[in-house]
């Protein structure tokens, strides 16, 4: 009778790690082939070269299943490396400014930070202040109010301005845009308005 390796990976009791008496089997194909004795189970899965594998170890009886293991583990692992790549990965990027930041230094943070965002990342914007700019907290809210004001309708706030030490952040994150129906061009209204009229 063949093992896999891999059994532990997967909490699942294969051949002669099944120690129960009688099994609820189903065949490769899926048939239902009724309760029976492991022994018996075990000897129909070794004639047809395959694996018998307990699939529901809390049933009672257990259910066991006549599979290929080997191809199962494959599939499996196939199937999770699939589902990791479709999942999107969303890290915080951060942009820096000062409280007195001149325009075209804003305009090229706000330009990276409107990048980040479009390419699904959430931005930390971090004002640093230094030495009396503390004083002016006020400054700081106002320059996170522009990046917000000219970030628009692609981000939403996920945090608003808050003064940590010397810093002061908020965080933006991109928003979800809902599908929109295409509209009809000016050609194909005037080819309906054309078709009612004859109508």
């Amino acid at each position: 009778m063949r093992r896999c390796s891999t059994i532990s990976r997967d909490s699942l009791r294969i051949n002669e790690e099944i120690h129960i008496r009688e099994v609820r089997v189903t065949s490769a194909t899926g048939e239902q082939l009724g309760i029976m004795p492991t022994r018996e189970a075990l000897r129909m899965a070794e004639e047809q070269h395959l694996d018998l594998v307990e699939v529901a170890p809390k049933a009672k009886p257990p259910v066991c299943r006549i599979m290929d293991f080997g191809k199962y583990r494959y599939e499996q692992q196939k199937r999770e490396k699939e589902a990791k790549k479709k999942q999107k990965v969303i890290s915080i990027k951060e942009v820096k400014l000062r409280p007195n930041i001149e325009q075209h230094d804003f305009d090229v943070k706000l330009k990276n930070a409107l990048r980040f965002v479009e390419e699904g990342n959430k931005v930390k914007v971090t004002i640093m202040f230094r030495g009396r700019e503390l004083s002016h907290p006020e400054l700081g809210k106002e320059v996170l109010g522009r990046v917000a004001e000219r970030l628009g309708d692609s981000v939403s706030i996920e945090r608003n301005a808050k003064l940590e030490g010397k810093n002061m952040t908020m965080i933006v994150a991109p928003k979800v845009q809902k599908a929109s129906k295409p509209k009809k061009s000016k050609e194909t209204q005037s080819k309906e308005e054309n078709s009612n009229a004859k109508d």
